[in-house]
């Protein structure tokens, strides 16, 4: 099997991974508070990592580590997984699957915005036209089905769902500028975050966790494939392929394949509006990456 074979597949694996876990999120937070949801699931993820290192021989990177690297790992992981989740799960804590998760997809436009003040890269008008047409997206899924009467039942839910979107752009800017190993960065910004989760636990929520629950073992898997097992997927995909924009644009089939799971595991009934919001998003990603 050549190589870019290789990377699709991968790539793939990735993407059906990652459309599963937004119905993971809403089953954990059943019986889950969204701080003891990310409590467990960050601590999951960080011992997947830590694996992953120790059987890839790079556990002594770990160790390589300067203060000046910490600390910078400390300001990355306040960021990532912490303040991030805690939002994210929080809007799916009050939103239907089907409205956070689309809405979440906001960031590639939002990175772009960034890129200005951090890059000091000229906004397009191209840009502005993405922006504007994802946007419109966005109301329109936040309508529920009312596109009627223009009322949007919840919208602290998708001020949080969307602002999401920016706190993760902000991330993925910083984390730019840090040329160590992907797989270190991680695992560094996952054990860190776990400080941080106790004190949330400690100040709003508590360590009442009952661990044969389906809502334990959802967290779990959202441990595992959220960003754990997935992240070294598409790492390995990255490394397979012959050039990233090849595979990078098939993170995009991810919010349209969770509908389905939405719909037949969560038994969500899909709202019209849902499908029409998500094209539009989806619309101004592709006049984002448009050539010309």
């Amino acid at each position: 099997m050549k190589n870019q074979q290789k990377a699709y597949i991968l790539a793939l694996t990735s993407v059906l991974l990652w459309s599963t876990v937004s119905t993971a999120f809403k089953i954990a937070l059943i019986n889950l508070d969204y701080v003891q949801l990310l409590f467990v699931s960050t601590v999951v993820s960080a011992i997947i990592c830590f694996i992953a290192l120790v059987v890839s021989g790079k556990i002594k990177l770990v160790f390589e580590n300067t203060s000046k690297h910490v600390a910078y790992s400390a300001l990355v992981a306040l960021l990532n997984p912490f303040i991030y989740y805690l939002v994210l799960f929080k809007a799916y804590s009050l939103l239907p699957a089907q409205v956070a998760q689309p809405l979440n997809y906001l960031w590639p436009i939002v990175l772009v915005l960034l890129s200005a003040p951090f890059l000091k890269q000229k906004i397009e008008p191209k840009s502005l036209i993405a922006l504007l047409v994802s946007f419109t997206g966005v109301i329109v899924i936040a309508l529920q089905g009312n596109l009627t009467n223009f009322k949007i039942d919840e919208p602290y839910g998708v001020f949080l769902a969307c602002f999401s979107s920016v706190i993760w752009a902000t991330y993925w800017l910083l984390n730019m500028k840090d040329k160590r190993d992907s797989l270190v960065k991680l695992f560094l910004s996952f054990s860190i975050a776990i400080i941080y989760e106790l004190l949330a636990i400690y100040f709003l929520s508590d360590f009442k966790i009952n661990f044969i629950d389906k809502s334990f073992y959802a967290a779990v898997y959202v441990g595992f494939f959220e960003l754990g097992i997935t992240f070294i997927v598409w790492m390995s995909a990255l490394k397979y392929t012959v050039r990233n924009d090849k595979i990078s644009n098939l993170i995009f089939l991810s919010p349209a394949l969770a509908l389905f799971f939405i719909r037949f595991v969560l038994n969500e009934k899909i709202f019209y509006t849902t499908y029409i919001g998500l094209f539009l998003i989806l619309c101004g990603i592709y006049i984002l990456n448009k050539k010309k």
